[in-house]
């Protein structure tokens, strides 16, 4: 059974519609990568997920519990995070204070609290900092601390690497990949090194549509088809 099924999904904007007959497995383990030129509908796709947006057909399945018409704020009790493109930090408060945040208790589990310091040093080093004030990299590790500092069986994150420094995209590469050891990613990235570097499985999305689905491997391997589904050539 796949962790997430998604099937025949719909999802319309005011009058307009988004996603058309979106149909995908995502297997647990490891990332899942959903590629796509610019407004092809990965961005919707994730917020539909995560009930931002009511896809209408379609369903949502989450470990076989039917997720489509839940509120955000129920699915995310199930074990589904969200990073969302902004990050989604509240700049006015600490580091610490927007991790106390995304606990559910108020109180840090510190096993879990060690890991991402190791994961993301500079958590620790700006721990009184307010969030406004780190760099972009910094913002978004933090942002995914907070979509970790909770057991997670999946977690959504979209476009992590836009203006990033490369070595700072190096560093979220190994993070990613050590996450995905006991986390399924589920990663929209416009970024085709760093997604080749992690997917195992994914998917391509064009015009709110689902042009391709496979492996990773498989799909590196296919200049052809990378150059037809995404331009990557031109």
């Amino acid at each position: 059974m796949s962790l997430l099924s998604i099937t025949r999904m719909q999802t319309n904007i005011g009058q307009y519609a988004v996603l058309h007959d979106v149909t995908l497995e995502v297997p647990e383990g490891g990332v899942f990568v959903l590629l796509g030129r610019n407004g092809a509908g990965k961005t919707t796709t994730l917020r539909s997920i995560m009930g931002m947006w009511r896809p209408s057909p379609g369903s949502v399945i989450l470990r076989g519990q039917d997720i489509t018409a839940l509120h955000t704020a129920d699915i995310a009790q199930l074990g589904i995070a969200f990073v969302p493109e902004d990050m989604g930090i509240f700049g006015s408060l600490t580091v610490e204070e927007n991790l106390i945040l995304a606990t559910k208790s108020g109180q840090f589990d510190q096993t879990r609290l060690q890991r991402i310091y190791t994961l993301f040093p500079a958590i620790e080093k700006f721990w009184t900092k307010q969030a406004w004030s780190l760099s972009g990299g910094q913002k978004q590790m933090l942002s995914v601390a907070r979509a970790i500092i909770e057991p997670r069986d999946l977690i959504l994150i979209d476009e992590p690497t836009k203006g990033l420094a490369p070595s700072i995209v190096d560093a979220m590469a190994d993070a990613f990949a050590e996450i995905a050891e006991t986390t399924t990613i589920l990663l929209v990235e416009q970024n085709f090194q760093f997604a080749k570097r992690l997917g195992r499985d994914m998917a391509v999305i064009d015009d709110g549509r689902i042009v391709h689905a496979g492996t990773m491997a498989d799909f590196v391997a296919d200049q052809d088809l990378q150059d037809r589904l995404l331009s990557l050539s031109a």
